[in-house]
């Protein structure tokens, strides 16, 4: 019989998570970037192999801070701990263990211990760097690992690179061996169960934080507000808000003359073209949503795509 598994996959902010998700599902699942926390929801990515089918849950980082928003994000991450089969844990070779990746541990320590020992893979991520660099890293990481969580298995702790593709093939075989039997949960030809609206959304934020980077990723957040098919079904027409929580902020999103803005619509809209069957049109506007990171109505949503 077939395997079928949800596998959460849980790490700081930018150790590679989404990049890992985005390389097992063969399609963008999640928005890749340099800024941390860039990942606000418990996001799915489908893997159907002859071996069976995984669904990669790709929870936020973990961010350690007592604002609503961050503290939301962590409650997202140990529900879907509790509720999958298996775990994935994401580490960086190249960063020091720090207090974020101490708030990991006791999350996962909090666990069952047949849970660490039978259901949980370790994959040091960012082997792609010098030779000698990734050995050193791998080796202070797999020695944090032993002494934080004895109750992994050393076997199911390994070297990977999601940039470029080392041991990748290996850590998803693992996977799927661990995974118990059952029946696949989407058609094979899922990569994804995100809906519409949330996908067009998340690929624009992705551009927006693309170019924003240090200046404003977090208070950014993209309300998709109208959605129309036209010519026989083959243009969807979408009507967008990029959100911030300040009036300052909304000029450094249109930029000058408006240049900012219209990098981010072409930058999306490209990537639209290349995701789905229809030809997308965007319409961009820029909106002042004060204090939206306070906002349960707003946060919920967010949350649940």
């Amino acid at each position: 019989m077939a395997k079928s598994a949800f596998v959460a996959v849980i790490g700081r902010p930018s150790v590679g998570k989404s990049t890992l998700v985005n390389l097992f599902c063969g399609g963008k699942v999640a928005i890749v970037s340099p800024a941390p926390q860039t990942t606000r929801n418990a996001i799915r990515g489908i893997v159907t192999r002859e071996a069976g089918q995984l669904v990669f849950v790709d929870t936020p980082g973990r961010h350690l801070s007592e604002k609503k928003f961050n503290k939301g994000l962590t409650r997202t991450s140990d529900r879907v701990l509790a509720e999958s089969d298996l775990i994935l844990y994401v580490l960086d070779s190249s960063r020091e263990p720090g207090t974020e990746e101490e708030a990991i541990i006791a999350a996962l320590a909090a666990l069952p211990q047949d849970t660490l020992r039978g259901k949980t893979i370790a994959a040091i991520n960012k082997a792609d760097l010098s030779k000698a660099d990734a050995a050193q890293g791998a080796a202070r990481i797999t020695a944090f690992l032993r002494e934080k969580l004895p109750a992994i298995p050393p076997e199911h702790i390994l070297a990977v690179s999601a940039l470029r593709k080392q041991n990748t093939d290996t850590l998803l075989d693992m996977l799927f061996d661990k995974s118990p039997e059952g029946e696949a949960w989407y058609p094979a030809e899922y990569y994804t169960d995100q809906d519409v609206p949330f996908r067009i959304a998340e690929i624009i934020r992705g551009a927006a934080i693309s170019r924003l980077r240090e200046e404003l990723p977090h208070a950014v957040f993209v309300n998709i507000e109208d959605l129309a098919l036209g010519n026989d079904g083959k243009i969807l027409h979408v009507r967008a808000a990029v959100c911030v929580e300040r009036e300052s902020q909304k000029g450094m999103v249109v930029g000058k003359g408006g240049k900012m803005l219209q990098h981010i619509r072409e930058t999306a809209q490209k990537e639209l073209y290349a995701v789905f069957d229809w030809k997308v049109k965007l319409d961009i506007r820029v909106k002042t949503v004060k204090n939206w990171r306070s906002d349960d109505r707003i946060l919920k949503k967010l949350r649940n795509g």
